[in-house]
């Protein structure tokens, strides 16, 4: 056959491997400094060159424990160096690498290391407390090792660092992470080498992470939280220089991003909720900050315009472990430079368009079968598809008449403008239904956050018997605000319908929190299972 009717084509044939990634940081920034902040206030840093070779050591380790291609290697950990090693050491050996939330609850714990059947545990010592727990209930882990108490550092220590990564196919798995199991038990999601490749690819555009060289990372997001929403991965492929803290204490953290100039940071809205209320306290500014990447949950207006107003470029993200997990950013539209502050902050607000790769659609909340229109006012079911979306589940059965489409339901309620932004406004699961029209709790929530006394706020639909549900407000004060319900309600007047309103406002000291840290919608549906509206 003729070289140029080669059915491969006449490209270099590379297969999609993650540890390309690393190879090529430590190849082109092999100095760029990595620097960890410990819980015990002492630091140490490396580099990419640094990461690679203790990797390899790693991969060297994990042979000499029996540990083969396709074996789960689970981590327990919070962000560091060391934790960054795992990640390339684990899928060097051919392995695959799986971050386990210690936040989870002991059921939770139990069921995912067995369901992921781990071989090999590495942990901090601060969750020996969970590991001597759970240990005899984690039925197929046959090492332990942690990360700072010196085990991890002799038991790589014994190698060179003088060998190969493991070969193998670009659809190879790479890494498993489980959802947060709000009901039944959690979902694995495994990731492929290739899906994870394109993943950090497209990570590094502006309007994503707007990663190069230059670019210091101090991500707040942890390592085992939805693999860390690709940051490891992108940032090898950049060489950007990674700042890392053990703990998450918004001092310990603003102390850093100054030191260290950080430019770029990324973190659930609770986090930044934090950052401000310890700015207020200090008058502590963030001046190298450029870019912030809030995702998780949707962020409130008045956190976006503070940003802005900072001179921070905010990606304002939506996307889920399902999706590995960039779906959509805020992305500066092409008249940008033309809008008003008040028009930028309401595009930040929404979730933003999609990149290269994904794809959405929304279809009717009462019959999935009926797509809607790209309106900017129908909203429905979300629905996603794309190279680096789930197919199925991890140990789910191959369908019998696979879907074709391959549209993954996302669980969100959103509506699609007619330039692809997505704006979303509720889970399925919370959306409350009133008089058989949709109210979004979502939308509420914000609106009441935007209140100066409001630290805090959940809307949860309430049973009543000629609306079928009504909205309650649960919101947390802010330390030492004087506010009413009037004042909530009167202040929600001005930015939601009239049906809306909620029919009361009930202030509680803390709202709950789920293993991720967001709002825990079903413990609070819980906790107020026996509430009666006055007029029900």
């Amino acid at each position: 056959m003729p070289a140029a009717m080669h059915p491969l084509g006449a490209m270099q044939d590379w297969d999609l491997r993650v540890t390309h990634l690393i190879d090529h940081a430590a190849r082109e920034h092999g100095a760029r400094e990595i620097t960890t902040r410990w819980a015990d206030g002492s630091e140490t840093v490396t580099n990419w060159a640094g990461i690679r070779h203790d990797a390899l050591r790693m991969t060297q380790a994990l042979r000499k424990l029996g540990v083969v291609a396709g074996d789960r290697i689970a981590t327990l950990a919070m962000n560091h160096s060391r934790h960054l090693v795992s990640w390339y050491g684990a899928v060097g050996v051919g392995g695959v690498l799986h971050t386990i939330n210690p936040r989870l609850f002991d059921d939770q714990l139990e069921y995912i290391a067995n369901h992921a059947e781990d071989q090999v545990l590495l942990y901090d010592k601060a969750f020996q407390p969970i590991v001597d727990r759970m240990q005899a209930k984690w039925t197929t882990i046959r090492h332990y090792i942690c990360f700072d108490n010196g085990d991890f550092e002799d038991w790589i220590g014994a190698e060179d660092g003088q060998t190969e990564w493991a070969d193998g196919d670009e659809r190879d798995p790479c890494m498993l992470c489980y959802t947060s199991g709000t009901t039944g038990h959690p979902k694995g999601v495994l990731y492929m080498h290739r899906s994870t490749m394109l993943h950090a690819i497209t990570g590094l555009q502006p309007a994503i992470f707007d990663f190069d060289a230059r670019s210091v990372m101090l991500p707040v997001v942890p390592m085992f939280h939805a693999a860390s929403w690709g940051l490891p991965w992108s940032g090898a492929a950049a060489g950007i220089r990674f700042v890392f803290s053990q703990v998450n204490d918004a001092a310990v953290l603003c102390h850093l991003m100054n030191r260290e100039k950080v430019t770029h940071s990324a973190g659930v809205p609770t986090v930044w909720l934090a950052t401000f209320q310890h700015m207020d306290a200090t008058g502590e500014g963030l001046p190298s900050l450029r870019h912030a990447i809030i995702g998780g949950s949707a962020a409130p207006r008045f956190m976006l315009e503070r940003l802005m107003k900072m001179g921070v470029n905010v990606a304002h993200a939506w996307g889920m472990t399902e999706t590995s997990p960039i779906g959509t950013t805020g992305a500066k539209t092409w008249d940008w430079d033309d809008l008003s502050f008040d028009e930028q902050v309401s595009i930040k607000q929404m979730q933003g368009r999609v990149p290269f790769g994904v794809q959405l659609r929304t279809v009717d909340l009462d019959d999935n079968t009926v797509e809607l229109p790209r309106d900017g006012k129908s909203a429905g079911a979300l629905q996603v598809r794309g190279p680096w979306v789930i197919k199925r589940y991890f140990k789910a059965e191959e369908d019998a008449a696979p879907d074709p489409d391959q549209w993954f339901d996302t669980g969100d309620v959103g509506i699609l403008h007619p330039d692809g932004t997505l704006q979303l406004t509720d889970r399925t699961k919370d959306v409350i239904k009133s008089g058989g029209e949709w109210i979004s709790s979502v939308e509420l929530e914000n609106a009441a956050c935007g209140h100066p006394g409001v630290a805090e706020a959940a809307a949860i639909g309430i049973f009543h018997p000629k609306w079928d549900e009504r909205p309650i407000l649960v919101v947390v004060k802010k330390p030492g605000a004087e506010v009413t319900a009037d004042d909530i309600k009167a202040h929600l007047a001005q930015s939601v319908a009239k049906w809306w309103l909620p029919d009361a406002v009930e202030f509680v000291d803390e709202i709950p929190h789920g293993g991720t840290g967001k709002i825990s919608k079903k413990d609070l549906r819980d906790q107020f299972r026996d509430y009666r509206l006055a007029d029900a």
